[in-house]
C-alpha cells in the first residue's frame, strides 16, 4: 500500500494548481478530481499528466465532477438518458487513459430517489464496467451516504448479482456520515476494493484529516491486508476540514506509519 491524496482536499483551488501544491509538498499518488468540462480536454490532461510524469507522481484514480448528478443521468427511469450519459462518460474513461490512471470512480444510484430496481441498476453498471474495460480502466462503485451503496448488505447483494465484473471504493468517511462501520464495509467490499479514500473522525465531525480524530486504524488497515489490497490509501477530506496547509504533512505521517501495521 502507498501514501496518496485526492485533489479535492484543496478544492475549489484550480485543479492544476491545487495538484501542483500537493506535489510541491512532496505527496505522488494521485486522485484527480475533475471539476468542470473543459478539464476533460485532451490538451489539459496531457499539461496534467506531463506535471505527473515530472515529478515522478502517479495519478490512480479519477472521480468525475457529476457523480452527484449519476442518479439522475445513469439510473433514472429514462433510458435514452441512461444510454446517453453512458456517451459522456466516456469523456472520463478518455481521462483516465491519458492520466494513466486505472480506476473510475462511481457514485450509483441513491438510495432515496430511485426510480428503478436493484436488478436494473446492477444491468446499468455492468455496462459501465464492461465500457470501462474497454478502455482498460475499473469503474469502482463508491460507499456514500443517501446512496444504495452505503450499506454493507446492498453491496454484498452487488457482488452476488455482478461476479467478476464489479469494483468497489472504500470512503471511510461515507460510512461514518451513514451510520455503518467502515470495517463491515470493507469486509463486505473484500477483494473487490481498488481504491480507499482515507479520513479521520470525532465526536464533532465525520471528516478530518487523518490523525487529527479518534479512529483505531488497525483493525480496518488488517482487513485490507487480509484482502489483498496493495493500492492507495488516499487522504480525501474537504478544504474546511483543516486549518493550515502544513497539517497535510502531519497527515500525510500519519498515512505513512499505518503502511507498517
Amino acid at each position: 500500500m502507498r501514501t496518496g491524496i485526492s485533489t479535492a482536499c484543496l478544492y475549489p483551488m484550480p485543479l492544476e494548481d491545487s495538484f501542483s501544491t500537493l506535489v510541491s509538498m512532496n505527496f505522488r499518488n494521485f486522485e484527480v478530481f475533475i471539476n468542470t468540462c473543459s478539464e476533460l480536454r485532451e490538451s489539459y490532461l496531457k499539461k496534467l499528466k506531463k506535471t505527473a510524469d515530472e515529478s515522478g507522481s502517479s495519478i490512480r484514480s479519477v472521480h468525475p465532477f457529476t457523480s452527484g448528478y449519476e442518479n439522475f443521468l445513469l439510473f433514472s427511469e429514462y433510458r435514452r438518458r441512461f444510454d446517453d450519459s453512458l456517451d459522456f462518460y466516456k469523456n472520463y474513461l478518455n481521462a483516465c487513459c491519458v492520466l494513466g490512471a486505472q480506476v473510475l470512480v462511481l457514485h450509483g444510484r441513491r438510495s432515496d430517489k430511485s426510480s428503478i430496481s436493484d436488478e436494473e441498476f446492477f444491468e446499468r453498471y455492468e455496462r459501465l464496467y464492461r465500457l470501462g474495460r474497454q478502455f482498460g480502466v475499473t469503474v469502482a462503485q463508491e460507499n456514500v451516504n443517501l446512496f444504495c451503496s452505503h450499506s454493507p448488505a446492498f453491496v454484498r447483494k452487488m457482488k452476488r448479482a455482478c461476479g467478476e465484473e464489479c469494483a468497489f471504493v472504500l470512503d471511510v468517511k461515507q460510512a461514518v456520515r451513514s451510520g455503518e462501520d467502515p470495517c463491515e464495509l470493507c469486509g463486505a467490499m473484500g477483494e473487490k476494493i481498488c481504491q480507499v479514500h482515507l479520513n479521520d473522525n470525532d465526536a464533532s465531525s465525520d471528516c478530518k484529516l487523518p490523525g487529527f480524530g479518534t479512529m483505531d486504524y488497525g483493525k480496518l488497515i488488517g482487513i485490507l491486508k487480509r484482502y489483498g489490497y496493495d493500492g492507495n490509501l488516499t487522504i480525501e477530506v474537504y478544504r474546511k476540514s483543516f486549518g493550515k496547509l502544513a497539517e497535510l504533512y502531519l497527515a500525510q505521517k500519519t498515512v505513512d506509519g499505518l503502511l507498517n501495521l
